[in-house]
């Protein structure tokens, strides 16, 4: 059920990059690093782990031995509603899956046999309206079990590895089959209203398809949802490796059409509860009580984005909630040792390298002029030198950014002064523009 961790042989390309001036520096929305939570394996209604793990069992009788039948066969609208008013009253962003055929159940765009259309109709607006404001929605494949015939709605008659969305099936598709898979999911959730910007991955689906997968999510997110910026989940590292974004397919950057797609890369395991809520996890892997420790210090003080991942029947573990607590945990200890982090959806943190990576930047003198392919709130820039304003121009009149007193004030439409070097955040318009700094002297 995770997203495996492997040495890639099929690399993706990053595609164009423009060139941008070693004077100037982008580093992190306003100089903090970003946070965010995947949580896999969740839909509505559904417990996946119930449903999965007798498919699963079917095609690996020997790997899979859970007693499924004693895993509770739904997760209640009453834990999203409890989990999702939590992560909001406490600022916390990430992705949250639904998987538009979960286990052949049912399609969540129209039954769920086993639950009436009432209640169906009820979950998805839960989601609607109190998690897509602070979470992401991907489709997780379309079944998260049996491939799926998208001429026919029906799993393909042949029960191996080669027919399961976790294994085999993704080896030697091409982009169109790629498309086609992820535009059928894409669908699904666009049409009970849940536009979805990336998509996440079932098991080792993609593996050994990278390019095709990478292609295919640029391809389908902009058709099917209208998506700027589309990113996907494939990858955890959790050695020395960085887990920065990688923005992959940058093309026409000087054109009306730009494109890219962004690989998000997980930093952590899972160590809450599991895909089936069966083994407890530990805060202390993430971060120690001390702050001294854990995956996520190593992360942070490197200054990249610190994903965490996490699979819903781990975060329920069978309604004891044991998962849930151990995220309390961790964002408590990240609260009391960190002052300079922000939590992020997926799509925020995509849209940001992407812009990151591909505006072109050039200083003269006391200018930088940008070009920017795409939009980034709280853009933040660095650069040597001591100055008495910052301004920012685009088309219209000249912004006086406002001065702070340091990098952990910024925001939108402010700078600081700190060791010889100047720090602005503001919004990035698409197109040209100008930050103008005027000198001390």
């Amino acid at each position: 059920m995770s997203n495996t961790e492997t040495t890639y042989r099929n690399e993706t390309i990053p595609g164009e990059r423009p060139p941008q001036s070693q004077g100037v520096r982008v580093v992190n929305p306003r100089s903090r690093v970003p946070l965010s939570l995947i949580i896999d394996d969740s839909t509505c209604l559904v417990n996946l782990a119930h449903f999965c793990i007798p498919q699963f069992a079917e095609v690996f009788p020997d790997r899979y031995l859970q007693d499924w039948r004693s895993l509770p066969r739904e997760i209640p609208d009453s834990f999203v509603r409890e989990f999702g008013e939590w992560c909001h009253e406490n600022g916390v962003k990430g992705k949250y899956s639904i998987v538009p055929y979960p286990a052949c159940v049912g399609w969540v765009d129209r039954e769920m046999p086993g639950w009436s259309k009432r209640e169906l109709e009820e979950s998805l607006d839960l989601v609607r309206t109190l998690m897509t404001p602070d979470w992401d929605i991907h489709p997780e494949m379309i079944s998260h079990t049996w491939v799926i015939d998208t001429k026919t709605g029906r799993p393909y008659p042949e029960r191996t590895a080669r027919f399961m969305e976790n294994w085999d099936w993704t080896a030697g598709r091409s982009v169109d089959e790629m498309t086609d898979y992820l535009s059928y999911a894409l669908q699904i959730l666009h049409n009970v209203g849940m536009p979805c910007d990336g998509i996440t991955t079932p098991g080792g689906f993609g593996n050994q398809a990278l390019p095709e997968l990478a292609q295919g999510t640029l391809q389908a997110c902009r058709a099917i949802c209208k998506a700027e910026v589309p990113h996907y989940f494939r990858h955890i590292y959790t050695d020395e490796r960085s887990v920065a974004p990688r923005v992959e397919y940058a093309r026409g950057l000087d054109g009306n059409d730009p494109q890219c797609v962004v690989s998000i890369i997980g930093c952590t395991g899972d160590w809450f509860g599991g895909w089936d809520g069966l083994e407890a996890g530990s805060a202390d892997r993430f971060i120690t009580q001390e702050g001294g420790s854990g995956r996520l210090t190593e992360v942070i003080a490197r200054g990249e984005p610190a994903i965490l991942v996490c699979h819903w029947p781990g975060i329920y573990f069978n309604g004891d909630r044991v998962g849930f607590d151990i995220f309390k945990t961790v964002v408590s200890r990240l609260r009391s040792h960190y002052n300079n982090l922000t939590w992020m959806k997926l799509s925020e943190i995509s849209h940001y390298w992407a812009a990151r990576e591909l505006t072109r930047i050039e200083r003269v003198d006391g200018e930088v002029r940008l070009h920017a392919p795409f939009t980034a709130p709280d853009f933040t820039v660095e650069m040597d030198g001591v100055f008495s304003s910052v301004a920012i121009s685009g088309d219209g009149q000249p912004q006086q950014l406002r001065r702070v007193a340091g990098p952990l004030d910024l925001s939108g439409g402010t700078w600081a002064q700190l060791d010889g070097k100047v720090v602005a955040c503001f919004d990035l318009p698409r197109g040209d523009c100008t930050l103008r700094c005027v000198n001390s002297e």
